[in-house]
């Protein structure tokens, strides 16, 4: 066998503590023109969720399309509100906050609850059931609040390594592979037009179209959006949709939400503008279970954030400070009655890597957007008309760029350890399968494979079990933490050297630059 020419030979990529290839990192600022449009562009990915999170769990607690605009509303202003607040005191990375997935078990525990059923009128129900959701999202925001601010958080996630990070951020975006391409195809002459013409401007027109100013991949949403909703808007003014079925018209007409004509002009949502909140022990506990969920999926979207934002690795202390502000995030939503519990976007964790603009600057434009449309109720309603099909579309790109960063993480393990192989291999395949036997479970049976005689317990275990970042973290952790762990080259394998700089906040230099608090508060607190 030949040996390669000298000028030939074969070099290993470098590992690099930071993501190369990004345009504007954490710290540093687009134009202010440039930054809008980009702000504006997070705004309108994050639109889809709530407006998505709205329409399941309203009408099953009593409401119609008017209560459903003033829940996106509330919604919309509590996330700017959280999303200032993360940004500002919290992670400090450019992370959306928005409203959960991981809470609709939860919340339509509540509204399904036999004790609202005595309540005929459908507003009554609603109000009734929103005060049991209120009392127990605030309930739930306990455990977050105190893991967070009392640096419990923080231990548990210096025991991470970059080989147990992989499956939790990994499944983190591919674990809501069922808001993808599904929904999408729920109105496919919709749903797959977008999603080639996004994949087109943000992947191949850079590489057609040479210039010194990045355009289509940088607002690819807004091009792809623009330009297939207003082809949504000729299908339905041309009446392809007339005589559909009823679910099909819902999907793929733009004028079948019902949001515009329920939204009000001017509304400023407020605390307890429901009532007063009622509590139940045993929903309180399935919602603290959300929480835990939230936290965990969280964790795994701020370490992918720092990548997308060319950030060194988020120190634990950072990590239990963010997860803390996630806490105070769940108690507002509490508070103005959301119907839900807050998160970390997924999608605007995506939306990072597809633009290369890690800003922070940028994220708090976009949560000055969610504060403007929250107010001003029609012209946010215009905005979340747009069609789920195409929500979709952007869930295929933006839930995959949240998964890569967690492949990302391998070049800091041993791929040629057969430990390592284990680990990962068997935490993803735990991680899809065992949510995957939960969810089929209930849709032949009708309720969950844990079945005792308390129905929260039950609803507890479902929320746990059926979220596929938490599984593969768990048993990642499980596993890297107790396999051959005092082998010599097991600290090497699973990568815990090239994070040990980061596990204080005060050993690397370059976390005071990322992740210092404002206004001069770091020095007050040294250690978070």
């Amino acid at each position: 066998m030949t040996a390669p020419a000298k000028g030939d030979e074969l070099v290993p990529h470098p590992v690099k503590d930071q993501l190369a290839g990004i345009d504007y990192c954490l710290n540093s600022n687009p134009s202010w023109p440039e930054a809008i449009i980009l702000g504006f562009q997070h705004f309108l990915v994050m639109l889809g969720t709530t407006v998505i999170i709205s329409t399941i769990i309203v009408p099953q607690m009593g409401g119609g399309n008017v209560q459903k605009a003033k829940v996106i509303q509330s919604l919309l202003f509590v996330s700017g509100v959280n999303t200032l607040l993360q940004t500002w005191f919290g992670s400090r990375l450019p992370v959306v906050i928005r409203g959960s997935f991981t809470y609709l078990i939860p919340a339509l525990f509540v509204a399904l609850a036999n004790r609202f059923n005595v309540y005929v009128d459908p507003h009554q129900r609603f109000i009734r059931t929103m005060w049991g959701i209120q009392g127990a999202v605030m309930i739930s925001s306990i455990l977050p609040i105190l893991i967070g601010f009392l640096g419990l958080w923080r231990i548990v996630v210096r025991f991470i390594s970059p080989l147990s990070a992989v499956p939790l951020v990994t499944l983190v975006g591919l674990g809501l592979y069922e808001h993808g391409f599904p929904l999408l195809a729920e109105c496919i002459e919709i749903g797959l037009p977008e999603l080639i013409i996004l994949v087109l401007l943000s992947q191949y027109t850079p590489h057609f179209y040479k210039s010194n100013r990045r355009t289509f991949d940088q607002f690819a949403v807004l091009i792809a959006v623009g330009l297939v909703w207003a082809y949504a808007a000729l299908l339905t003014v041309a009446g392809a949709y007339k005589n559909r079925p009823p679910n099909t018209q819902f999907s793929c007409r733009v004028d079948r939400s019902g949001l515009i004509s329920g939204a009000s002009w001017i509304r400023f949502p407020y605390p307890w503008q429901w009532g007063t909140p009622s509590l139940h022990a045993g929903e309180a506990f399935v919602m603290l279970a959300a929480a835990f969920v939230s936290i965990v999926e969280s964790t795994g979207a701020f370490i992918a954030a720092a990548r997308f934002a060319s950030a060194t690795h988020v120190p634990p202390s950072v990590l239990s400070r963010g997860v803390g502000w996630l806490g105070v995030g769940i108690l507002l939503d509490g508070l103005w009655g959301t119907a839900t519990g807050s998160t970390v976007s997924v999608e605007n964790v995506g939306l990072l890597a597809m633009t290369r603009v890690g800003s922070r600057r940028v994220i708090q434009i976009s949560a000055a957007f969610m504060l403007f449309f929250s107010v001003l109720g029609k012209f946010g309603a215009v905005l979340a008309s747009i069609p789920l099909p195409i929500v979709g579309a952007l869930y295929c790109v933006l839930f995959a760029f949240m998964s890569s960063a967690g492949f990302g993480l391998l070049q800091f393990c041993n791929l040629n350890s057969f430990r390592t192989k284990f680990i990962l291999g068997f935490s993803f395949f735990m991680g899809f399968s065992v949510p995957q036997y939960f969810n089929g479970y209930v849709l032949t049976t009708g309720h969950g494979p844990v079945y005792t005689h308390s129905l929260w317990f039950n609803k507890l275990m479902l929320v746990i079990f059926t979220s596929p970042a938490t599984v593969a973290g768990i048993v990642a952790l499980f596993l890297d933490l107790t396999l051959a762990r005092k082998h010599t080259l097991t600290r090497k394998d699973s990568g815990r050297h090239w994070w040990a700089k980061f596990r204080t906040f005060e050993r690397d230099p370059r976390s005071g630059e990322f992740y210092g608090l404002p206004f001069g508060l770091t020095k007050y607190f040294p250690s978070v």
